[in-house]
């Protein structure tokens, strides 16, 4: 029994350090103005303690609960206005999901060429999709699962550290589409948005979708958001405290050994995602000549991150949220419900073939 009090007072007091180390980074980046203080502060300190073996500890749940906070925040953004707006973009929002495929065989093809993965590891790793929905479709068809999850662990880090600074060096903030003004809060508004949120959450529960703790709020505020419903905004803290639980969550996932488990792989897998940011880039910068869009905002919506970690640059950085998420929704819909096929169809590939007769010749 003194054991077990002990151990759980030794996970206490470390979960309590890392909060104060990522809360104080947090305010030592926003007090330096950098983009996405409180979620790119506490990632670089999690994950530079994880790295020098300190062995930090997140609060249990914290991720999930800072979905929550994102969730509800970004579905704010939502009005009638929006939607109807959004109705209006329904092609650029198709054309930057096919190129979110387009760029990931692109990647494939050279974890395929360069490491010895196999097909669905190196078809799922590259997949600019949910972390999650890639490792589970990947595990179906045989994939290394670690492998997979450790590209996509690292493809989300490594856009959302180097989209935000690339934005605010080259366009700074935007004042595209602005939320819509809230009133201020009551207990009955909150106790609506909760209720909404937290509905929602359970549906998407009860229905296996992956993500539903940042899915779930979304799509209920959203939802009352979008048909006129009077909600309150957020405070500051509870959106700030999100993106610290959220920032936290993602340092923490590079410890000393997370490089050390497939580095040929990992290399790979990085310059695969240096090559789908530049990809990404040049087809939101050719799209934005031929649409009436703010080329930040495309930008965005293109750029292979997560869903969370871009909406959320977009609505720090006022740049067209609701079109962020609309295509960053259509893609992850995409590359899940249609993930099976299209490996079917990059299986098919002259070059994909060619290179396993190689390897069945070697």
């Amino acid at each position: 029994m003194i054991v077990k009090a002990l151990a759980a007072l030794s996970a206490a007091l470390r979960i309590a350090a890392t909060l104060l180390l990522a809360g104080l980074a947090g305010w030592l980046a926003s007090a330096a103005g950098s983009p996405l203080p409180w979620m790119l502060g506490p990632l670089f300190a999690v994950a530079a303690a994880s790295l020098a073996g300190a062995r930090p500890r997140v609060l249990p749940g914290g991720r999930a609960l800072g979905q929550w906070a994102i969730g509800c925040a970004l579905g704010l953004h939502f009005s009638p206005a929006v939607v109807a707006l959004l109705a209006q973009q329904a092609l650029p929002i198709a054309l930057l999901a096919l190129l979110s495929v387009a760029i990931g065989v692109v990647g494939a093809l050279l974890l395929l060429r360069w490491t010895d993965a196999t097909p669905a590891t190196a078809f799922f790793a590259a997949l600019p999709g949910g972390a999650s929905e890639m490792v589970v479709l990947a595990e179906h068809r045989g994939g290394a699962v670690e492998r997979v999850a450790a590209a996509q662990a690292l493809r989300v880090v490594v856009v959302v550290l180097v989209v935000p600074f690339a934005l605010l060096h080259w366009t700074g903030n935007g004042v595209d589409l602005p939320p819509p003004a809230r009133p201020a809060g009551t207990p009955a508004l909150f106790a609506a948005l909760v209720a909404a949120s937290l509905g929602a959450l359970a549906l998407l529960h009860r229905l296996r979708i992956a993500n539903a703790w940042l899915l779930g709020p979304l799509a209920g505020v959203g939802l009352l958001a979008a048909l006129g419903a009077p909600l309150p905004a957020l405070p500051a803290w509870l959106v700030d405290g999100g993106q610290l639980l959220l920032g936290s969550a993602l340092g923490s996932r590079f410890g000393p050994s997370f490089f050390r488990a497939a580095p040929r792989f990992l290399g790979v897998a990085a310059l695969a995602i240096g090559l789908a940011l530049l990809l990404s880039a040049a087809g939101a910068l050719l799209l934005a000549r031929g649409v009436a869009l703010p080329a930040p905002a495309l930008l965005l919506a293109a750029a292979p991150g997560g869903i969370a970690e871009m909406s959320v640059t977009a609505a720090v950085m006022h740049w067209s949220v609701p079109l962020v998420i609309a295509a960053h929704l259509a893609r992850l819909v995409l590359l899940t419900a249609c993930g099976a096929a299209i490996y079917r169809l990059f299986l098919a590939l002259p070059v994909v073939r060619a290179i396993g007769e190689r390897r069945r010749r070697d």
